[in-house]
C-alpha cells in the first residue's frame, strides 16, 4: 500500500493554528493527511471542508477518515470554486483555508493516467476526466510546435524545451506518441548524455509542464487566491504550500498586494522549508515552499 507523507506538517499546524471548534478548509485535500491534523485539533465541533479534483481521493477518504465523518465534508470539485462549494454547503465562518499545491503519491506512484515518466502509460494527466477533454496527448500530437514550447519552456522551466517541442513535432509525423516511455525517450534523444545523469531526471520539466498545463493549474490559483481572502473570516489564516517557482512567485506576488491594501498580514516574509530531519524521512518534501497571512 503506498503511503502519502503530507510535507511541512508541524508547520502547516503553526501557521493555520486550528483551535477547538473552528472551521477549516482544505482545498487540496489528496490523502487526508493535513487534514487529519486539523481535525485533532479543532474538536469537538470544528469542521473542515475538504476539496479534491481527484474522485478516486474523495471515495478513498470517506473511508479513509470514516471516524470523522460528523465533522468531515467532501467536495469532489476544483477550489476554483470554493465560493461556490462553500455557499452549496451552507459554511459561513472560515478560520483557515490550506492550498496543498504538490501531487499526490498516489498519482505519482500508483496513477494509471501517466503523470509518472517512471511507468509506461497513456498520455492522460487529467485529475478528472469527466472535467477537461484535454489530456497531454492532445498537447504532443496536436498543438503546433511553438505553443508545445512555450508551455514547456514556461511551465517546466526548461532550457532545452525549443529541442524538445522540435523533436515531438518531427516524431509525431511518424506516428501519433501515445504513451509515457515513448514521449521519455524523446526527451533523452534531445538532452545532451552528460546532463541526463543530473538529480533531477531529464522528463521531469516536461512532464511538470505538461501537468500544469492540462489541469490549468496556474490559471486555478490565480482564482482562489482572492476567493480565500474573501470567505475568511477577520483574524483567519490562509496557508498555501507551492512545489514549483511559477507557483511560488503568484503567491509572493498576491500576499504583496493584499498587505499593500491592508487587507491582510504576511506571516512568513520568506518561504517555510522542510528541516533537515524532514528531507531525510520524505525526499518529496525538498522543493515545497510555504508561505502563510492572516486577515486583518
Amino acid at each position: 500500500m503506498i503511503i502519502h507523507i503530507p510535507v511541512l506538517k508541524k508547520e502547516v499546524l503553526k501557521y493555520l493554528d486550528p483551535s477547538q471548534n473552528e472551521n477549516f478548509v482544505d482545498c487540496t485535500i489528496g490523502e487526508g493527511g493535513h487534514t487529519k491534523l486539523i481535525l485533532e485539533k479543532n474538536t469537538p465541533n470544528g469542521k473542515v471542508l475538504g476539496i479534491d479534483l481527484d474522485p478516486a481521493q474523495i471515495e478513498n477518504d470517506k473511508w479513509q477518515m470514516a471516524d470523522y465523518k460528523d465533522r468531515l465534508i467532501l467536495e469532489n470539485d476544483s477550489y476554483a470554486n470554493l465560493k461556490k462549494i462553500l455557499e452549496k454547503n451552507n459554511i459561513i465562518k472560515i478560520d483557515g483555508i490550506l492550498l496543498d499545491l504538490g501531487m499526490s503519491s498516489v498519482h505519482l506512484d500508483k496513477s494509471t493516467k501517466g503523470f509518472s515518466f517512471q511507468l509506461d502509460q497513456s498520455l492522460d494527466m487529467r485529475y478528472d476526466d469527466r472535467l477537461n477533454d484535454l489530456t497531454a496527448e492532445k498537447i504532443i500530437n496536436e498543438w503546433p510546435e511553438e505553443k508545445i514550447n512555450k508551455i514547456i519552456e514556461e511551465y517546466g522551466e526548461e532550457k532545452f524545451a525549443r529541442k524538445i517541442a522540435k523533436k515531438i513535432v518531427e516524431e509525431r509525423k511518424k506516428g501519433r506518441i501515445k504513451g509515457t516511455f515513448q514521449l521519455v525517450k524523446i526527451i533523452k534523444e534531445t538532452i545532451p548524455t552528460k546532463l541526463q545523469s543530473n538529480k533531477i531526471h531529464c522528463a521531469t520539466r516536461t512532464f511538470q509542464a505538461l501537468r500544469i498545463a492540462v489541469n490549468s493549474e496556474l490559471e486555478n490559483l490565480e482564482k482562489v487566491l482572492p476567493q480565500s481572502i474573501s470567505v475568511l473570516s477577520s483574524g483567519g489564516r490562509l496557508v498555501v504550500i507551492s512545489f514549483h517557482s511559477l507557483e511560488d512567485r503568484i503567491v509572493k506576488n498576491f500576499f504583496n498586494q493584499q498587505e499593500k491594501a491592508g487587507l491582510i498580514k504576511i506571516l512568513t516574509k520568506k518561504p517555510v522549508i522542510a528541516d533537515t530531519d524532514e528531507l531525510k524521512k520524505n525526499y518529496r518534501s525538498r522543493s515545497a515552499k510555504l508561505r502563510a497571512i492572516i486577515k486583518i
